[in-house]
């Protein structure tokens, strides 16, 4: 049994409030009435996440939560007092980040980028805003061309810092941003290259010419669902482009480009038609 992530555990019996799961060393672990799925049985196994309650026991929930231990997510407070401030994760009890985690004190009502921890001495599941702590040391397992899930960090003047698979630093630079990025976003993007410190640059699409193809064939088959025709061309917006296809306005081009040679479309003042 894991606190602070999912387990799948066995229900041992059923009582009035609820079912009781096999907890392994930890004993029963109570998954309330109100969680327990239509028909559940002693001998099923579910699928829950066990965290502690208000009065630190050990409880079971089948609700999700917004981030497990281990893990970074973007939080909203929903509440400070004395002792420091409360985050929203989906449970209803709230995710506890002391004073001491924290590196500018936290707003009602604003979200913060945390990483959820297990406290060695309290054994309470706590978050920090303190990133760099609990970012991997060792060196990243990618290489160049590698898609990768990441979450928006921080920007700087460098660009956007992002972590990488709940583990790993990366840096999209800002002249490689074509689209509006914000703390908390959570995308898919590129590994450009793994610096020998760990770090990773990162490109929030495929470089060469692989990308352009795999981008026309989506292109052509968007304007075939539009009936032929498309108002898109050379001149659309960058932010629409991004918009509908998801791709910077220098990939468009190059798509169109690569259709308009192999005789696929042609161009119109009125956008672009098929051939």
């Amino acid at each position: 049994m894991e606190l602070g992530k999912y387990n799948t555990l066995k229900v041992v019996k059923q009582v009035e409030f609820g079912i009781y799961l096999d907890g392994g060393v930890e004993g029963e672990i109570l998954l309330p009435a109100r969680y327990v799925p239509e028909g559940c049985k002693p001998g099923d196994e579910l699928r829950v996440f066990i965290y502690l309650d208000n009065e630190e026991r050990l409880v079971a929930t089948t609700l999700t939560p917004k981030i497990q231990v281990g893990e970074f997510a973007y939080l909203e407070v929903n509440w400070v007092n004395q002792h420091g401030a409360f985050l929203n994760w989906g449970l209803m009890k709230d995710l506890f980040v002391p004073f001491a985690e924290q590196k500018m004190k936290m707003q009602m009502g604003k979200s913060y980028i945390v990483h959820a921890h297990v406290d060695e001495e309290s054994y309470r599941i706590m978050a920090s805003a303190k990133v760099e702590r609990y970012l991997a040391k060792e060196q990243p397992p990618y290489k160049a061309g590698d898609e990768v899930y990441i979450l928006i960090w921080q920007k700087t003047d460098l660009g956007f810092k992002a972590i990488v698979e709940n583990q790993f630093a990366g840096l999209i630079y800002e002249n490689e941003v074509f689209c509006p990025l914000h703390t908390g976003m959570e995308l898919k993007a590129y590994v450009k290259q793994v610096r020998p410190d760990g770090k990773m640059d990162l490109t929030l699409q495929r470089s060469g010419q692989a990308h352009v193809v795999d981008f026309a064939h989506t292109l052509l088959n968007y304007i075939r669902q539009q009936g032929g025709t498309t108002t898109f061309n050379d001149k659309s917006a960058a932010e629409a482009i991004y918009d509908v296809f998801g791709v910077s306005k220098k990939t468009f081009k190059r798509a169109v480009g690569d259709l308009y040679k192999k005789r696929l479309i042609e161009l119109t003042d009125t956008g672009i038609k098929l051939v």
